[in-house]
C-alpha cells in the first residue's frame, strides 16, 4: 500500500472545502518514525487557518493537510533511530505545522511519547494539545503557585477543560467561565467557581493572580483585573482581527503593567511524557465531546465553530 486517506483541502474557506482524499504514505527518513494514525482531535487554531485568515503565515500552497495532534502506534523506524520500536503506543504534536489528520504521519523522536496506557487512543488525544498548553501557560510562562487565583476563560473547550484540571492541580482557586450548559460540567472538572460567561460582567469577578485566556476576545478588559503581580498568558489570538490581536498581546509586553505572555506550542517527548504521566495518574481526565469518522472531518469543524463544546471533537481514523 503506498496510499493513504488524509483530511484536505484545496483552497480557503468555511468547512465544506474539507474532503477525504488520498495523498502518498510518508517516506520514513533515517531520523524520522512512522506513525499509523488512530485518533486526531479538532483544534480551534485551525479554524482561521482553514478559513484563510492567517493566509500571510500559511500560504497558497495547496492541498493542506489538517490536523497537529495525533494518536496512534508506530508502523516504521528510520535506520538512524533508537529507543523506539515497531509496534509502540505512542503520541505527538507537529509543533508548528499541520497534517496529522490522516492515516500516517513521519515525526522525528522528539516529537512523540509514549502515550497513556490506561487511556483509548481517541480519550488520550482529547488531553494531548491541552494539557501540554495548560501545563506550559501554568506552569512556565505564569509560574502558578498553591493558593493562587487563577481565571480560565473559555473553561468548557479542549484546552480550558485541561487547564481547569492543571489549575488544581497546582493548587489554586479555580474560577472557570464557560457558558450556561457546562457550569456543572466544568465544576466536574475541579472548578471552584463556575459562572456564565455571557451573563457574568468583568468587574463583578474581583481580581486574580493568574489569568489563562482560551478565548481571544476582549483580553485588554481582563488585563485589568489583574493583581499586582499578575500574569495573564493568552492561549489564542483575537481570530476575528488575527495581526491587531497580536500586535496588541506585543505591546502590552513594554506597555503598562500586567504583561500578556503569548507562545506557540512546540512541546517535546519531556513535555509529552509529562502530560502523559498525568494522565496516568488520574490527575487529568479525557474531555471528549464527540468522536467522528474522517469522512465528517466537515461536520467536526462545523460543531466545534458552533461553539458549546465540552472539552474535544475527535476523529477517528482506523
Amino acid at each position: 500500500m503506498s496510499e493513504m486517506r488524509a483530511a484536505l483541502f484545496d483552497r480557503y474557506g468555511p468547512p465544506e472545502v474539507l474532503y477525504v482524499g488520498s495523498m502518498p504514505i510518508p517516506t520514513v527518513q533515517p531520523e524520522e518514525v512512522l506513525v499509523r494514525v488512530h485518533a486526531v482531535s479538532v483544534n480551534g487554531g485551525e479554524l482561521p487557518g482553514r478559513a484563510g485568515k492567517l493566509r500571510l503565515v500559511t500560504g497558497r500552497a495547496f492541498p493542506k493537510v489538517t490536523g497537529i495532534d495525533f494518536a496512534g502506534e508506530v508502523a516504521e523506524t528510520g535506520s538512524s533511530v533508537t529507543g523506539v520500536r515497531v509496534g509502540d503506543r505512542v503520541w505527538g504534536l507537529l509543533g508548528r505545522e499541520s497534517g496529522s489528520m490522516a492515516e500516517y504521519v513521519a515525526v522525528r523522536p522528539r516529537q512523540i511519547a509514549p502515550a497513556p496506557d490506561n487511556l483509548s487512543f481517541v480519550q488520550a488525544v482529547s488531553l494531548l494539545a491541552g494539557g501540554t498548553t495548560s501545563v506550559t501557560a501554568l506552569r512556565d510562562k505564569a509560574a502558578l503557585k498553591p493558593g493562587e487565583r487563577l481565571l480560565v476563560r473559555g473553561a468548557a473547550g479542549g484546552v480550558g477543560s485541561v487547564a481547569v484540571q492543571i489549575g488544581k492541580l497546582f493548587g489554586a482557586h479555580v474560577t472557570a467561565l464557560a457558558g450556561a450548559r457546562n457550569l456543572g460540567f466544568v465544576r466536574g472538572l475541579g472548578a471552584d467557581e463556575a459562572l456564565d460567561h455571557r451573563t457574568t460582567h468583568p468587574s463583578r469577578l474581583g481580581s486574580f493572580d493568574v489569568i489563562v485566556d482560551t478565548a481571544g476576545t476582549r483580553q485588554h478588559v481582563f488585563r485589568r483585573l489583574l493583581a499586582p503581580g499578575g500574569r495573564m498568558v493568552a492561549v489564542t489570538i483575537d481570530t476575528s482581527a488575527p495581526f491587531t490581536s497580536l500586535a496588541r498581546i506585543l505591546a502590552s509586553t513594554v506597555h503598562g503593567t500586567g504583561r500578556i505572555r503569548a507562545f506557540s506550542g512546540n512541546p517535546g517527548t519531556e513535555l509529552l511524557t509529562e502530560v502523559s504521566r498525568h494522565a496516568q495518574n488520574g490527575d487529568i481526565v479525557p474531555v471528549v465531546d464527540t468522536v467522528h469518522p474522517l469522512e465528517e472531518i466537515a461536520g467536526a469543524h462545523r460543531a466545534l465553530e458552533a461553539g458549546g463544546v465540552r472539552g474535544k471533537h475527535v476523529i477517528r481514523i482506523v
